[in-house]
């Protein structure tokens, strides 16, 4: 796709007048057993990825993607770094034959980069000031799938320039041109995200920003894409390299993806056979912990995660505790435990989810290895 770098002029064609004259089957397409077809267009432009043929596509981030394109839906993927979010809209759009753009919402993109700016243009041979539309207002003004890569770093007066964009009928005010653009019937916008809206939580992704929640409540759909199971990463390596489909080659790849597997799961702990998820978030109000919480059960699948959130001069603790375990472990005397000892009263909940508060925020660490007595 064109990832473009906004500082620089851009030549974009002013209207591509096109639209989806074709239906393509997910069936025979992505290899999803589903009756469903999507719009496409039958022919390619300069604007649409190339296809990547030995692609393997995830079955739920593939839907949620072609919902949006089908349905008009805002998409949102969040994941880990080097899952393929983006890759992953790219070749759907590629397959489609839909116009793709990408922007990287680093902290350098402004304001003026997205909307546009004035100009100084020679026009019958006079010097004159002509305002240039940025790539949004062309990308909302045709059939292109606009798709912002690390949506959660971009810059707080740049994210309230896309919310009104969020809104599928939402008109666009370019008060610089003193004028209203009405959405193209076939714009489509997708964004990627390490997080997902809450800031860096991990430690692992340093200068992402808390998104209004607000903006987060117009992504019609916010799927997540994490690493995948051996047997899935090791047929996505093999479709890449040939060369290793035998007996030898998939050893020695099926070892790689387990050496790969390890460094990612730096944030966990495994004791007594038991999958533990141990967070401490600095500036994140205790009330936000539930989402922290249930987004961890999520990914452990089967386990115990334990998150501490302090802000001003208060401490919170929040435990989660999978089904699958809740008949061995009770989140509420993980809570009361954690909680005595960070000077709290000791909170309440279920067995699956508890919270409490406290004060002190040098006894966190302290409680932490407490706790890992109890698994």
């Amino acid at each position: 796709t064109h990832n473009l770098r906004i500082h620089i002029e851009i030549k974009l064609t002013p209207n591509l007048n096109i639209q989806p004259d074709i239906k393509v089957s997910l069936k025979q397409t992505f290899g999803i057993d589903s009756e469903m077809e999507v719009e496409a267009f039958s022919k390619k432009n300069e604007y649409v990825p190339e296809i990547d043929k030995s692609y393997k596509f995830d079955r739920d981030t593939t839907l949620a993607i072609i919902s949006g394109f089908a349905f008009n839906k805002r998409v949102l993927v969040q994941g880990y770094h080097g899952t393929g979010k983006s890759t992953h809209i790219e070749q759907i759009a590629a397959r489609l034959n839909w116009p793709c753009i990408r922007v990287n919402l680093d902290s350098h993109v402004s304001r003026i980069d997205l909307i546009g700016k004035d100009a100084i243009v020679l026009k019958e041979g006079k010097q004159v000031t002509q305002f240039n539309e940025g790539i949004l207002p062309w990308s909302i003004q045709n059939p292109v799938a606009l798709v912002f890569d690390e949506y959660d770093a971009g810059r707080p007066d740049v994210m309230f320039v896309i919310q009104r964009v969020l809104e599928a009928e939402g008109n666009f005010t370019l008060l610089d041109k003193n004028k209203v653009i009405k959405q193209n019937k076939f714009f489509r916008l997708f964004a990627t995200s390490n997080t997902v809206g809450l800031g860096d939580t991990t430690g692992l992704y340093h200068g992402t920003q808390q998104i209004n929640q607000g903006q987060m409540d117009r992504w019609n759909i916010v799927t997540t894409l994490n690493y995948l199971g051996l047997e899935r990463e090791l047929d996505i390596v093999l479709a890449k390299n040939k060369n290793l489909n035998n007996a030898k080659g998939k050893e020695k790849v099926a070892n790689m993806i387990k050496v790969a597997s390890l460094t990612r799961k730096g944030l966990d702990e495994e004791i007594n056979g038991v999958k533990l998820r141990l967070q401490k978030v600095d500036g994140l109000p205790p009330k936000e912990l539930r989402k922290l919480v249930d987004k961890g059960k999520k990914e452990l699948k089967d386990g115990v995660v334990i998150v501490f959130a302090s802000k001003d001069d208060k401490v919170g603790i929040a435990v989660g505790v999978t089904d699958s375990l809740t008949e061995k472990f009770d989140a509420v005397k993980f809570v009361k435990v954690g909680s005595e000892i960070i000077g709290g009263q000791g909170g309440g909940g279920r067995k699956d989810f508890a919270q409490a508060g406290g004060q002190d925020q040098s006894k966190i660490d302290e409680a932490f290895e407490k706790l890992k007595t109890l698994i």
